[in-house]
């Protein structure tokens, strides 16, 4: 039988999957961390909330597949694969697809994720994304400079 925690951490990436933000936010402690595969960190509900909207139109059809999952007390690992298409200067191209393999980390308290840490190696999407910037066409959606962030 699954865990609290572990249903908390599918349900969770499940958001991520419709990108349904608001159910997203729901999960979130009030002061939840992020933590991307740089090490970069984000806090607050409402800052993730404009990310995660952010990082939805950079990659309008991103997804995890969480394959399996590892439980110590609050904390939970999940392993498996993400995937998108950068919608940069050349759009939704088969060559700005990206599919790597993935782990997560959440940690739990009281039925929300306080922290959710990314680890990819986003060494072939930067490259992806650094060739579609140089693409030397104008972003599709008339935006400000678009670069693809981990």
């Amino acid at each position: 039988m699954e865990t609290r925690e572990v249903q908390i951490v599918r349900l969770f990436n499940e958001a991520i999957n419709r990108h349904d933000v608001e159910s997203l936010c729901s999960f979130m402690a009030p002061d939840h961390a992020f933590i991307d595969s740089g090490g970069g960190v984000t806090t607050g509900v409402e800052t993730m909330r404009k990310g995660w909207k952010d990082f939805f139109e950079m990659f309008p059809d991103y997804r995890n597949e969480m394959l399996g999952f590892l439980q110590d007390g609050n904390l939970v690992m999940a392993y498996g694969r993400a995937s998108g298409t950068y919608n940069g200067k050349r759009g939704l191209v088969p060559e700005n697809r990206i599919t790597m393999p993935a782990a997560w980390k959440a940690v739990i308290r009281n039925s929300l994720i306080l922290e959710w840490q990314v680890y990819a190696d986003w060494s072939e999407g930067l490259k992806i994304c650094e060739e579609d910037d140089k693409a030397g066409q104008p972003l599709n959606d008339g935006s400000a400079e678009g670069h693809c962030l981990p």
